[in-house]
């Protein structure tokens, strides 16, 4: 079966009273782009997109195959999608989950109502766990992305977004397997084929990327990222062929850049988003990041090709003035998480820094830098003092600082002026 524009059509009206059709949020990162939008399905019913393409592949099932039961594989975005939906629909369903999936994920499953199992490993783990259940079962499998139906369901955000932005010129959408952005691009495309749409993974889990670059589907040894809901060694072969048909280009963003758009989502938007959630927002604020030095030439072999690190790795079009959809896919982070997300966001953005300073141990040091830094309007956190090594004068110690700043620039005059004062900065 293909997809179909018809077919889009047709999950979003029997989609319509069943989920949120979820707001376009003008963005205020003015500095990264003048004319960004937020379409934020953190705020749809379960948290997250998935709830879309679920309820449209079960609704679509016969009475036989819903009298078998449904079965899936999720790191616990699809799992709640799934559950909620075969709870509305009278349908048993069982769910393979890995087990680094955040504990709220897995507890909101099991509350929806499904039977969960978790299983050692990533996603590809669960995902052969649950065809291995659905062997002896034989219930339905609802795949997580690589399935028309399911790519139908999450097609109609495109639909949605085009009709809140009709004069959109671009969109940017977070990739995992890559079903939510073979659905837009493919809905997206057809109906505004000038419109441009990106899709954006984490560095760490760059499958769809690397299987872009190469022309072929690339299987990741491993993974490594925070943002488990697009942690996803090898894409699927029908969303690979979608996003080469349609997607205008996919980059990566670090795991420091991800939690700084949370921490920037929270702050300026108020929305809270996870980590798979947030890349496409990432890679809209650190588009500009990666600039050629020397011959601007960092050679990484992709097939035939040999393209430059800034070519990897910054969207393929100047976004700055672009009428731009970012999709917040999602909101389901634990929150023991997010304080860590914070927390490397503060860092990465420069606003919480630590210094090693090396000095001699006698009275009023640390009362003098404690007054270079609140001149310099930073504000003093945490104060570690140990004396010095073998290599440093007897009467040596380091001064270790945390405190606050407002940037990296301001990190910068802080040190400056300490470093003024006489103090050697380790």
């Amino acid at each position: 079966m293909e997809l179909t524009l018809d077919r889009i059509y047709q999950a979003a009206h029997l989609l319509k009273d069943c989920i949120r059709k979820t707001d376009i949020i003008p963005s205020s990162l003015a500095s990264y782009n003048k004319n960004l939008h937020f379409k934020a399905e953190n705020l749809q019913i379960t948290g997250s997109f998935k709830v879309r393409g679920a309820y449209f592949k079960i609704a679509m099932l016969s009475e036989e195959e819903r009298a078998k039961g449904v079965i899936a594989c999720s790191a616990g975005n699809h799992a709640q999608g799934v559950a909620l939906s075969a709870a509305r629909m009278g349908i048993n369903a069982t769910i393979f989950i890995p087990n680094i999936a955040p504990l709220s994920k897995i507890e909101a499953t099991k509350q929806l109502g499904a039977r969960v199992e978790l299983v050692d490993g990533v996603y590809d783990d669960a995902h052969k766990a649950a065809l291995a259940f659905q062997e002896k079962s034989g219930g339905v499998f609802i795949h997580p992305f690589d399935d028309i139906d399911v790519i139908a369901g999450q097609g109609t955000i495109g639909l949605e977004v085009l009709e809140q932005l009709p004069d959109l010129e671009a969109i940017v959408v977070p990739v995992g397997g890559g079903g939510l952005i073979s659905g837009i691009a493919f809905a997206v495309k057809k109906l505004k084929p000038s419109c441009k749409v990106f899709g954006v993974q984490a560095a760490g889990a760059g499958s769809m990327h690397r299987s872009m670059l190469d022309k072929k589907r690339v299987n990741l040894d491993g993974l490594s990222t925070f943002a488990d809901g697009i942690a996803v060694k090898t894409p699927g072969e029908t969303t690979f062929k979608y996003c080469r048909d349609y997607v205008d280009g996919i980059v990566t963003v670090t795991d420091d850049e991800i939690a700084t758009a949370i921490l920037t989502l929270m702050e300026q938007q108020k929305l809270v988003a996870e980590g798979a959630g947030a890349v496409a927002v990432a890679a809209v604020m650190f588009n500009d990041r990666y600039q050629p030095q020397g011959d601007g030439i960092d050679k990484i072999g992709a097939g035939d090709e040999v393209l430059t690190r800034a070519s990897l790795n910054k969207l393929p079009f100047d976004l700055r003035d672009k009428k731009t959809c970012a999709i917040v896919s999602g909101g389901n982070i634990d929150v023991n998480i997010l304080s860590r997300v914070i927390n490397r966001g503060l860092l990465t953005t420069g606003r919480l820094s630590e210094l090693k300073i090396e000095m001699l141990d006698k009275p009023g040091q640390l009362k003098e830098v404690s007054a270079i830094i609140a001149d310099v309007g930073a504000n003093v956190i945490k104060v570690m003092h140990n004396y010095g090594g073998e290599n440093t004068d007897i009467i040596g110690c380091y001064l270790h600082i945390s405190m606050e700043t407002k940037n990296k620039s301001h990190f910068e005059e802080v040190k400056n002026a300490i470093q003024k004062a006489g103090y050697r900065i380790v």
